[in-house]
């Protein structure tokens, strides 16, 4: 999946919060969230759309988008692409990193045992 900045990102939280949304909801929405103006949203959904991460769909003259990926693939594949450029893909290297700088609680703790846990190995 091609990279998704952080002004996409934006507009992707918009239509993952409720799809299909209007050009004019969405308006709202990144001018109250962000402080868009109309035509940076209405460009962003342009591009968007002609990029394919969302759809546009004309129901009686009035534009409707439709995100085409979904947070868990655009969170995953931004996630992958921070731990290989900053981490050279070693996640052991990124959690040393962290917990060297943020103390964990015990819940943090337990609930990356779990995680651990239900890891498939990738020999």
């Amino acid at each position: 999946m091609e990279q998704v900045t952080a002004a996409e990102w934006s507009v992707l939280e918009c239509l993952w919060e409720e799809a299909p949304r209007t050009g004019r909801a969405a308006v709202e929405y990144l001018e109250a969230s962000v402080g868009w103006s109309r035509s940076t949203t209405l460009t962003m959904l342009r591009r968007m759309t002609e990029k394919g991460l969302i759809a546009c769909q004309v129901q009686d003259g009035v534009n409707r988008y439709t995100p085409l990926v979904s947070r868990e693939a655009v969170s995953h594949s931004q996630t992958r692409s921070f731990l290989d450029r900053v981490y050279h893909g070693s996640i052991g290297m990124m959690l040393s990193a962290f917990t060297k700088k943020e103390a964990l609680t015990r819940a943090q703790i337990d609930e990356l045992y779990e995680i651990l846990k239900e890891a498939k190995p990738h020999d």
